[in-house]
């Protein structure tokens, strides 16, 4: 600290930098207010920053925002008498790190021109555009040209970046001198540079923000930056990361676990599943059955606990805008959309509405899709030469099998508080929060008990768990569209528990094909009688198919069952892993942001693992599955 600059500043400004100094010294996360307006934020010990100073009398919207998505950052005002302060900020911050790494990077970002864009009412989004202001000098050569390739991969809208180079002695905005002197930053061994955006974030005109463009530009210039922080990181300094999403942000502020626990109250308001799932079936298929096949059965369902216009008005309360991290942005806003369109089905149940919600969230039936569902039905046979053996067990007998699979989950996590409940009013066995629904008047055939288990428990059940056992409360309800990925993962550990029999691989064919008779139009009875008479179901299983498909008004849920099957083989035959999808409730698509969180150490390993990864049997399947195999190949084992 004694070289810093000696020009007179304000008291509070010299203690604010000797208090940041003093916990970046400890490695410990800054986070401070800066005089009339800015905040430094400082993750923890890293060998960069990122700046931006908003320009005296030019409101420049958005800008700022563009440097809060990175693990160090500060934006402060560019007024005159604010900048000595700052840069004595950033020279001692550059001073106290660069002792750690031996060298340290400041990033200065502005916006420049609005480039191209027509000025017409209805502006144009025109090109992301970066201007890169870099020293001269070849020992820098490599790290700008791949600064330059890494901006160039930016698209924003589908339109590619254009990216320039400039070399210069300047790396500030033209109309402000330089934070840091070039004798400053070469006592301080700094390397600085200077980054242009075009502000296709904002009208031209009007200077309003155009958020969703903002958002976009924000996680993919973040990438961008990361990757540039690693390749300074490894070629000079004494740092060495293992991976460019390791100089991402670990701490994690309170705006976003407040975001976390207001998704999860809404979410908490109500189990979906729970609330379309009809609570008379049995009574409905003796209806159905005393009218001979002729008339739809009437469903009843569950009061709804919460009042949708209140969960409503607390989701759309809930202040994303606030979060700063990208990429748990991306996760939570996807969510929001996700609750809200749920919310809306449960108040269209027995509508004709239903079924267009049902799309939206769950997707129809593809026609690849449709095809492997009837060649399936095609190819199968309609008995399997195992459905019968070993005889049935009831509700508690099934209840006491499966406590011994919930005790070894806990022997695993004693915080995880998971029961077994036997109920009168669900349709079939079924998880709700981390407990294994069963129904009272279940007859399970013994050679499916294992598989069963292993659905319900091993998948269902253990993900809701390690998902409470992280952080965010959003693995434990579930990321945005995660059931395709979860239903897909519980059918393979039949498989793989030897369990995945004909019988059951033709069910999950005929939910896609029933879901398929009733999007286009078909009624209750017809779609029973083509699974009845054309597929040759039994009635009972026939019936319980259709049940499924026209609950609530028409749910094309269970479509995800065979193609999240399809796709889980399709991931591990391209190499993907099992220990990441017991993280908790995702989907594929969320792997690639979830490893980006363990990296940055935001996410802990998972605390639970299954008991059939312990069977020698299911372990070699898992071999063959990882060799590539097709959902055919899973039941040929089984066909006579």
């Amino acid at each position: 600290m004694s070289n810093r600059p000696k020009s007179k500043q304000p008291a509070v400004a010299d203690e604010l930098i000797r208090a940041v100094c003093a916990r970046l010294e400890e490695n410990k996360r800054v986070r401070r207010q800066l005089p009339v307006w800015g905040r430094v934020h400082i993750d923890r010990q890293l060998p960069f920053v990122c700046l931006y100073r908003r320009p005296i009398g030019n409101a420049d919207t958005g800008t700022d925002r563009l440097v809060t998505t990175e693990a160090s950052y500060i934006y402060a005002s560019a007024q005159k008498d604010q900048k000595q302060t700052l840069a004595s900020l950033i020279s001692a911050v550059a001073r106290t790190l660069h002792q750690k790494f031996g060298a340290f990077l400041l990033l200065e970002l502005w916006s420049g021109d609005s480039g191209d864009a027509p000025a017409t009412k209805a502006p144009q989004l025109a090109k992301p555009h970066f201007r890169v202001f870099a020293p001269r000098g070849e020992e820098l050569d490599s790290f700008v040209e791949n600064f330059r390739g890494s901006l160039s991969r930016i698209k924003v809208s589908k339109l590619p970046a254009e990216v320039e180079v400039v070399r210069s002695s300047r790396f500030s905005p033209p109309e402000l001198a330089p934070v840091l002197s070039a004798s400053a930053n070469q006592d301080i061994q700094c390397v600085s540079l200077g980054l242009e955006i075009r502000p296709i974030y904002r009208n031209p005109k009007t200077n309003d923000v155009y958020p969703v463009v903002l958002r976009e530009i924000r996680r993919e210039l973040t990438r961008s930056l990361r990757r540039t922080f690693y390749d300074f990181s490894s070629a000079h300094t004494k740092q060495r990361p293992k991976h460019f999403h390791t100089l991402g942000r670990r701490a994690v502020v309170k705006s976003v676990w407040e975001v976390d626990r207001q998704l999860a109250e809404v979410s908490d308001g109500f189990d979906f599943l729970l609330q379309v799932t009809p609570m008379n079936a049995e009574r409905a298929w003796h209806q159905f059955e005393r009218s001979r096949f002729e008339r739809a059965p009437s469903f009843r369902y569950r009061p709804l606990p919460s009042d949708p216009i209140v969960l409503k008005r607390k989701l759309y309360a809930i202040p994303l805008e606030r979060i700063e991290d990208p990429t748990l942005l991306s996760l939570f806003r996807n969510k929001q959309d996700e609750l809200d369109r749920k919310i809306t089905m449960l108040v269209d149940i027995n509508t004709q509405n239903f079924v267009h919600g049902s799309i939206q969230i769950f997707g129809g039936v593809e026609p690849t899709l449709l095809k492997v569902a009837t060649e399936l039905l095609d190819r199968l046979p309609t008995r399997s030469r195992n459905s019968s053996k070993g005889g049935k067990l009831n509700a508690k007998s099934f209840a006491k099998q499966a406590q011994k699979e919930m005790d070894h989950l806990q022997l695993q996590m004693p915080a995880c508080k998971a029961h077994v409940r036997i109920r009168d009013d669900i349709a079939s066995t079924m998880v709700s929060r981390g407990s294994l629904l069963v129904r009272e008047n279940a007859k399970i055939a013994a050679n499916r008990v294992a598989a069963l288990l292993q659905h319900e428990i091993g998948t269902h059940v253990l993900t809701y768990w390690n998902g409470r056992a992280q952080p965010f409360k959003l693995l434990s309800s579930g990321l945005a569209g995660y059931e395709g990925t979860q239903e897909g993962l519980a059918v393979l550990t039949e498989y793989l528990v030897g369990g995945l029999d004909q019988r059951r691989v033709r069910t999950l064919a005929a939910r896609v094909l029933a879901t398929r008779l009733m999007i286009d139009g078909a009624s209750f009875v017809e779609t029973f009688r083509t699974l009845d008479r054309n597929h040759e179901f039994d009635q009972a299983t026939a019936f319980s198919v259709t049940m499924r498909i026209f609950r609530g008004g028409g749910l094309t849920k269970d479509v995800i069952y065979l193609r999240g099957l399809i796709d889980i083989l399709e991931y591990f035959k391209n190499g993907g892993e099992l220990k990441p999808l017991f993280l908790g409730k995702l989907a594929l698509e969320h792997l690639p942001l979830l490893k980006e969180l363990q990296w940055r150490k935001v996410l802990r390993p998972a605390p639970l693992r299954p008991s059939y990864l312990d069977d020698p049997e299911a372990v070699e399947r898992l071999k063959q599955v990882r060799a590539g195999m097709t959902v055919f190949q899973l039941c040929e084992s089984d066909l006579s």
